[in-house]
């Protein structure tokens, strides 16, 4: 036997073996209360009590999926997931970001943010120590707070589109200029007290985000006895909310697509491939082995080395098409976290403006209300101040510092509104200067050009449009509808123009004159008795995946042959999986959780959006759009408050509240929810503390 190899063995387990201890923490500050619907109102003396407590619940209701975002913070996600984790953490090594978090942490946070963190790790480490049986990774604990950072870090640069950037440097298909903007969806809608009938400011927090994995929305009320009390949505490891409504105000984020990163291409020495040219100099790239740790076979992890490199532009790649460099700001500011906090906390319109101005948070349209007559628009960006000179929205020459930028642009300079004349603020993902009535938005060419903001509607803001008249007087009701809409407009904002489809003539086309009637008396709504819808979701999706395949712009027009090839594959789709031509979109797509499989109504860009993918006999699975939503009426008193989530409050299969959500959710129905502590304990189903 070899002795050698089993003390080797030996050795590697006990290294794994947890080497931490209970943190201490006076449990007895914070207590967790469970709603009906299971969700965790936390308690505590001080916010970082609350941010213990936030902790252990979620990690209760989803462990599995926060510590697949703590991995990716720390790492180690290629000894877990193999060579998909492997390039998630080499994406982290290449930005540097636990390096980042360790150079940046102290000056980035002050000390009351820190000992949030703080709790949160705490909370975290401790449910680990009490959950053994549950860690994917042991050597992964315990997790600090600069390795949250990181997480953080990591998680803004992929909504910055660093991912995007890299794959396409790596794909060799940089040269295509600005980074490709997959289409995405989220709503956020703010009405004032001068357009409702209550005299009530209205607010719709309403993301598209994906219905599962570590950015799908996980609801929680969190109160402290030092001024935190707010409801709302954070994402898997999040310390805070990330939008909702406290008992003064409330906001909702959409994603938004500014210029937020910039490429350049290094002009190599020939002689010397180490070496590149600025301004007539030849500088030394910086370069650096890291390993990577990639589970191959069950227990066996093997480290291979890569190459990363950085110049004066940024963290940089070396590949057969060229250098390239990318810069964004998200590497330079890591304070989003603490400005969420803030925004949290603020108790009114100057404390929030405040909190945003400090220009942390590197993207996110914002749309707020409050209970003051007020309500308020800013696409937030961390924008660099660029030189006009150079045209930035394609792969920039990597030799000149002229080219190099080191500012941002103030607060003050992005496009926002207060109280506009309309009495609405809005958006859809759409441009941000028509983010209200025509005669109050704001003028795109009061803002540099290289801001680089989108300049077009899409077909939820159009739609919106249509059903919000300028002069119309709103019940909450009516607020609802609007919200709850899913209907296409008159005339549609799709990127790929489609008016082929709706165009064919069922004469010349008898082979499909079903499906081609189907499409010419849709009433463009897509609700789940809809055959209409079915018929252009599989179209959608029919060349979505071939412009996908094809490597075709979505910026294109379906001709009239393509529209019909589109309608002959649903219905050859349709006959096999189906026995008919023509079926309705509750039997085409559905809304999956464990055995649940239920009629779900939604399509891509309506305002009740819904994205799917195959699932299995013909069928669509919904992955992406109607997610976590909350309506909210500011009006005396603390705010109305009705929120619903996609599934439930748990990800474990086991609890009731995996899945007990989802007839409310597709029914479009709320439940009521509050930030009154008296009320959530009178309601309450379950009061404990953390640990016991």
């Amino acid at each position: 036997m070899n002795y050698r190899f089993l003390l080797l063995a030996f050795l590697i387990l006990a290294s794994c073996q947890s080497g931490f201890q209970h943190s201490g923490w006076d449990t007895s500050q914070v207590e967790i209360v469970r709603d009906e619907f299971g969700v965790p109102h936390i308690f505590g003396t001080k916010d970082a009590d609350v941010a213990y407590g936030l902790a252990w619940a979620h990690a209760e209701d989803d462990f599995e999926t926060i510590q697949k975002t703590l991995l990716a913070g720390k790492r180690m996600t290629g000894k877990v997931f193999g060579e998909d984790g492997a390039a998630i953490d080499f994406f982290g090594h290449l930005l540097e970001t636990q390096e980042l978090a360790e150079a940046k942490y102290e000056e980035s946070y002050s000390d009351d943010f820190k000992a949030v963190l703080e709790g949160y790790a705490a909370g975290m480490n401790d449910f680990a120590l009490a959950h053994p049986g549950e860690i994917i990774l042991t050597e992964a604990f315990p997790v600090t707070t600069k390795e949250i950072t990181a997480a953080y870090i990591l998680s803004l640069a992929q909504m910055s589109g660093a991912d995007r950037a890299i794959k396409q440097i790596v794909d060799g298909t940089v040269d295509l200029a600005t980074i490709d903007q997959n289409p995405k969806g989220s709503n956020a809608i703010a009405v004032h007290s001068s357009r409702t009938d209550s005299g009530e400011n209205f607010l719709a927090i309403n993301s598209h985000q994906p219905l599962e994995g570590p950015v799908a929305w996980y609801e929680a009320h969190l109160h402290s006895e030092e001024g935190w009390n707010i409801l709302g949505g954070l994402f898997p490891g999040g310390t805070m909310i990330f939008h909702g409504v406290n008992e003064n105000l409330g906001w909702a984020h959409t994603v938004n697509f500014p210029d937020l990163l910039d490429i350049f291409q290094l002009e190599m020495n020939p002689v010397n491939d180490s070496q590149y040219r600025v301004d007539g100099e030849w500088l030394e790239l910086e370069e650096r082995t890291v390993w990577l740790k990639v589970k191959l076979w069950d227990l066996i992890v093997i480290p291979i080395p890569k190459k990363v490199w950085k110049s004066i532009y940024g963290p940089t790649l070396v590949t057969d098409q060229g250098v390239f460099s990318v810069r964004m700001g998200v590497l330079d500011r890591i304070g989003a976290p603490e400005q969420w906090w803030r925004m949290n906390k603020a108790s009114n319109y100057s404390e929030f403006h405040e909190a945003m101005s400090v220009m942390q948070l590197t993207s996110f349209n914002t749309v707020y209300a409050d209970k003051n007559d007020t309500i308020f628009y800013v696409s937030n960006a961390l924008l660099p101040v660029r030189n006009t000179e150079i045209d930035y929205t394609e792969t920039s020459a990597g030799n000149s510092r002229e080219a190099l930028w080191d500012s941002y642009h103030s607060f003050s300079d992005l496009p926002q509104q207060i109280n506009p004349s309309s009495g609405y603020l809005f958006n859809t993902n759409h441009s941000p200067f028509l983010a209200s009535a025509y005669p109050d938005n704001l003028n795109l060419d009061d803002y540099p050009a290289n801001m680089n903001y989108l300049r077009r509607d899409n077909n939820r803001s159009t739609r919106f449009r249509e059903l919000m008249n300028d002069s119309t007087i709103l019940s909450y009701q009516d607020f609802k509808r609007i919200k709850y809409d899913g209907q296409l407009p008159e005339k549609l904002a799709f990127r790929t123009n489609m008016e082929a489809l709706f165009n064919l003539d069922e004469k010349d086309h008898p082979e499909i004159s079903q499906q081609i009637l189907a499409i010419k008396n849709w009433d463009k709504k897509s609700g789940i008795e809809s055959e209409g819808a079915a018929v252009f979701a599989f179209q959608y999706y029919y060349w979505w995946e071939k412009f996908e395949q094809a490597g075709r712009s979505w910026e294109t027009t379906l001709s009239e042959e393509e529209a019909a090839e589109g309608l002959r594959a649903a219905k050859v789709h349709f006959e096999k999986f189906f026995g008919k031509e023509i079926v309705t979109l509750g039997e085409y797509q559905k809304l999956v959780r464990g055995e649940k499989a239920l009629p779900l109504w939604g399509i891509d860009d309506v305002i009740t959006a819904m994205r799917s993918v195959p699932l299995k006999d013909g069928t669509r699975k919904g992955v992406q759009g109607e997610s976590y939503i909350m309506m909210v009426r500011f009006g005396e008193g603390l705010p109305k408050i009705e929120t619903v989530n996609v599934f439930g409050a748990s990800n474990r299969p086991e609890s009731s509240h995996y899945d007990d959500q989802m007839e409310l959710y597709l029914k479009q129905d709320l439940k009521p929810m509050s930030l009154d502590k008296s009320e959530v304990y009178s309601n309450a189903q379950r009061i404990y503390h953390p640990g016991k």
